[in-house]
């Protein structure tokens, strides 16, 4: 019989937490923002909390979870096509400590698609895995110590003041919200880096039966009908943590 693998059980694997630790430290040497703990924390309490909103059951809330915690261990290995090399890091181990093979092809498939180059929602814990790992922009995610204002990825981060991702059941909407410094960078650098990311959300969000909104400085930047349309606040819930 198999053991039910809870994400209590894969935080406290000191495998996973090892690889976490080495993709961050990887990604660190290679000057990309935060891959670590704080990140990894984020998007595993988002998606769980995008899965709850949206009324899965507990269990897939959990595989949520524990894929969030687990999705960019690929990174210790390399950066291109980390995705999928995760997924078979996340086998193997996941295998070993007992979990349910098909509960191990849902976690695979999630985080082997999480990545804009070639992923794809294929299940409700795939798209909310998208969509709460492309949410997480903001200055705490970069790494001040090496600070660069000349690079792209550290400026748009470093500008972004206040971020939070909302659902609105109402409306069908998941919503990601951001206030930017213009000052720091701009419309035009975040949608440089970003855009691809967005475009991936928006069909993760239409995999979920939702529609997907991004608003910087109260500005709905991707509205179909009017390309600058002015951001209304709804009958909104935030699900992003730190």
């Amino acid at each position: 019989m198999k053991d039910i693998i809870t994400l209590e059980k894969i935080k406290n694997d000191k495998n996973f937490r090892a690889l976490i630790e080495t993709a961050n430290g990887n990604l660190d040497q290679m000057g990309y923002t935060e891959h670590g703990l704080r990140h990894v924390g984020y998007v595993s309490k988002t998606t769980a909390n995008i899965l709850s909103t949206l009324g899965y059951d507990e269990r897939t809330v959990e595989l949520g979870a524990i894929t969030g915690w687990i999705h960019d261990i690929g990174n210790a290995v390399n950066r291109q096509n980390h995705g999928i090399t995760g997924s078979i890091l996340a086998f193997d181990l996941l295998n070993k400590m007992g979990m349910d093979m098909h509960e191990i092809g849902i976690v695979m498939g999630a985080i082997g698609n999480h990545e804009e180059q070639n992923g794809h929602p294929i299940s409700p814990v795939s798209a909310a895995l998208i969509i709460a790992d492309k949410s997480d922009a903001h200055r705490s995610r970069v790494r001040k110590k090496n600070f660069n204002p000349k690079d792209i990825h550290d400026r748009v981060n470093m500008s972004i003041t206040k971020n939070y991702l909302a659902i609105d059941t109402e409306k069908k909407v998941i919503r990601l919200v951001l206030f930017m410094d213009n000052k720091v960078s701009s419309f035009m650098e975040y949608l440089e880096i970003y855009l691809s990311r967005m475009v991936l959300s928006e069909k993760a969000a239409t995999f979920l039966g939702y529609n997907f909104e991004l608003v910087i400085n109260n500005t709905v930047i991707n509205n179909r009908k009017n390309v600058m349309a002015p951001y209304e606040k709804g009958n909104e819930k935030e699900v992003s943590e730190d």
